[in-house]
């Protein structure tokens, strides 16, 4: 169903924690891939020296090959060079074309260099990033869009490797050819190399500007395109509400809005940069023409102003074409800031979100979890999911192992809630949960929830077949495992009549199966788990009388020895259960069996009656009492998902 975005920024609280993200990148990452980014480096260095050569050696040809200058060349002797003009003409070619296919093969190796160091570095941050997200608490993803998420792991990730490809690519590559040119340059004649170097503070100046106002520009564009994946991945998620509604119209006009938001941002970033480069390029243009009117009028023999000495034509020419790398450079460094914002802004993001505490953490000493007898004692809990209000209080029950027992109560008393933290998705903050007399706390996260079977009424399966779906956390069962689960889920029996059994692809969340089927499946996931301990969120809420009536006869047998808890809105299904646990506003108000809980004419007769069709018979109280249960539900906003499992 798709629901309002929050106009702000989801994610601006964790940016603001980071703290130099992009040095952070290459100190936690760039360590493991040094030798590429050494290879990128040594590759940039030498392939862009060779480049440099060509120039030089036409503004020697020019001079001595043509001229009456003297045939020399730099750090060679001059009794190794020929003294006929055709030889130094073909030594002077061969140099040049040695030049281009080293050149060629150091190009390669820096490339290579640099897009490995760019993939492996995203390969990491990208899965570094997951594995920290999907140990994060429940509460972050009740805070955040799945687009939100989807976008840093994706378009962020990816931002960064551009930087660190195309971005360190062109840096080092830049960087050493104006180092180069400069040398050069000042070394052929220092005054012209000034004159040459004239748009350089102006050109520094103009992007220290650009930089400042560029910034928070991305930083809004980073956000707004998470708010439209936001939008696009919720309306895709409700499409059949969007249809059965016929709300096309409506969800268009709030995808325009969203995307309208993302064009004005990026626009307003793009209009910048668009201003910025043709500026760039005016001002080394100006440079580029500056030193060939100067250096022109120095070889025709009319040196401008305070030039003294002479110009040659070669050296002239090589000035030209220097000049002209030159300043196109200094130009271009625009574009590696411009790529170098992009990449803070996303690293900000990706850190943040890494940097994101968890509200349950593992004690460094906690031992693994042995569960034997199935033992469970709530001892005095209470939780809230804020600090303002408790969601469950003063909880106090006893399980023996084996035992059954059932949650009930009314639409969000609490009962899904107590069970998530029976599985720590949240912990506790006053009192202590045991299992076989171990906290909770005290035993290690994965070792729990390896001990814990749950059925939700959520039923969620994974794009793949039935049978990857089934075995799911507990990827080493056989197919004889696979096939006996499904009978006992009574699955086996549709899922022999899909068009290719257990290999049929269910498709996205299980599209392709009805809401019964689905359910059957995630039953048969849980029972192949063989867990000691079972939780039975609404199992059966999505099938059928009859089809209940066969899975109920089934888990009679698997609940037999296994301690299980069950929460129903059904009550028909838990009337067997050896304890029934009645919850109203977070609170233990009845417990005992079905016949006991009936002569006391509490809550749960009461809930009974109605499941009975006997609603006349209720008194007003408990009916006035209901309808401002559900009002409360309704007007906040912090109940919804709390009364959606409950």
């Amino acid at each position: 169903m798709s629901v309002d975005l929050d106009d702000e920024e989801v994610f601006e609280d964790v940016r603001d924690r980071v703290d130099q993200p992009m040095r952070r990148l290459f100190a936690e990452y760039g360590r493991e891939n040094a030798f590429q980014f050494g290879v990128g480096l040594i590759g940039s260095v030498v392939a862009r020296i060779l480049d440099l050569l060509p120039p030089l050696l036409l503004a020697v040809a020019i001079d001595s090959i043509f001229g009456s200058q003297q045939f020399t060349l730099w750090g060679v002797p001059d009794a190794w060079l020929p003294e006929s003009q055709a030889d130094q003409l073909w030594l002077t070619a061969g140099i040049i074309a040695g030049a281009f296919l080293l050149g060629s093969a150091f190009h390669w190796i820096r490339n290579w260099g640099w897009n490995s160091f760019s993939q492996n570095i995203q390969h990491d941050v990208r899965t570094d990033t997951y594995d920290k997200m999907q140990r994060l608490n429940m509460d972050f993803f009740a805070d955040k869009q799945t687009g939100e998420l989807m976008s840093i792991l994706s378009n962020d990730v990816n931002r960064l490797e551009r930087f660190l490809n195309d971005g360190m690519n062109s840096f080092f590559r830049l960087s050493i050819m104006v180092v180069g040119i400069a040398v050069i340059l000042f070394s052929m004649n220092w005054e012209l190399a000034l004159i040459a170097l004239v748009p350089v503070p102006v050109i520094a100046v103009f992007t220290k500007k650009f930089i400042e106002i560029i910034q928070p520009k991305y930083a809004d564009v980073r956000s707004s395109v998470g708010q439209l994946n936001s939008r696009l991945e919720n309306n895709l998620g409700g499409i059949q509400v969007i249809k059965t509604a016929n709300t096309e119209g409506f969800e268009s006009e709030r995808v325009d809005d969203v995307s309208e938001d993302y064009f004005d941002a990026n626009w307003d970033a793009i209009d910048t940069r668009i201003k910025f480069f043709p500026g760039l390029r005016l001002i080394a243009g100006f440079g580029f023409a500056l030193t060939f009117i100067v250096g022109g009028f120095w070889v025709v023999g009319e040196p401008i102003g305070p030039l003294s000495g002479s110009l040659r034509s070669g050296e002239f020419v090589a000035f030209i074409l220097y000049t002209q790398r030159f300043i196109w450079p200094m130009a271009q460094f625009g574009q590696i800031i411009n790529m170098y914002q992009r990449a803070h802004a996303s690293s900000e993001r990706i850190f943040g979100l890494m940097d994101t505490p968890s509200r349950i953490v593992e004690d460094p000493d906690a031992e693994p979890l042995v569960v034997e007898e199935g033992h469970v004692e709530f001892d005095d809990v209470s939780f809230g999911y804020d600090d303002e209000e408790m969601i469950v209080e003063d909880v106090t029950f006893d399980v023996e192992g084996g035992d059954t027992v059932a949650l009930v109560g009314p639409t969000g008393a609490g009962k899904s809630t107590v069970m998530k933290l029976l599985l720590r998705m949240y912990d506790v903050d006053e009192g202590a949960i045991r299992i076989d007399g171990a906290d909770l706390r005290d035993a290690t996260i994965p070792s729990l929830r390896q001990t814990l079977g749950y059925v939700s009424q959520e039923t969620f399966l994974f794009y793949g077949t039935v049978r990857e779906n089934i075995e799911y956390g507990t990827f080493d069962a056989d197919d004889e495992s696979v096939v006996e689960a499904a009978k006992m889920a009574e699955a086996h029996q549709f899922i022999q009549n899909l068009p290719d059994g257990y290999d049929t692809k269910v498709g996205e969340r299980g599209v392709k199966l009805s809401g019964g089927q689905r359910q059957r499946i995630a039953l048969a996931r849980a029972i192949l788990k063989d867990p000691g301990i079972l939780v039975l969120d609404e199992a059966t809420s999505d099938v059928d009388t009859e089809t209940e009536m066969l899975i109920q006869r089934s888990l009679d047998k698997l609940t037999a020895d296994r301690t299980t808890f069950a929460i129903a809105h059904r009550l028909s299904t838990i009337k067997d259960a050896d304890q029934i646990v009645v919850l109203e506003d977070g609170e233990i108000v009845e417990r005992g069996s079905h016949e006991e809980l009936l002569t006391e004419d509490g809550l749960y007769a009461k809930l009974w009656a109605v499941q009975a069709g006997e609603i006349d018979e209720l008194p007003q109280e408990f009916i006035e009492r209901a309808a401002r249960r559900r009002s409360q539900v309704d007007a906040d906003p912090d109940e919804i998902e709390a009364s959606d499992d409950d």
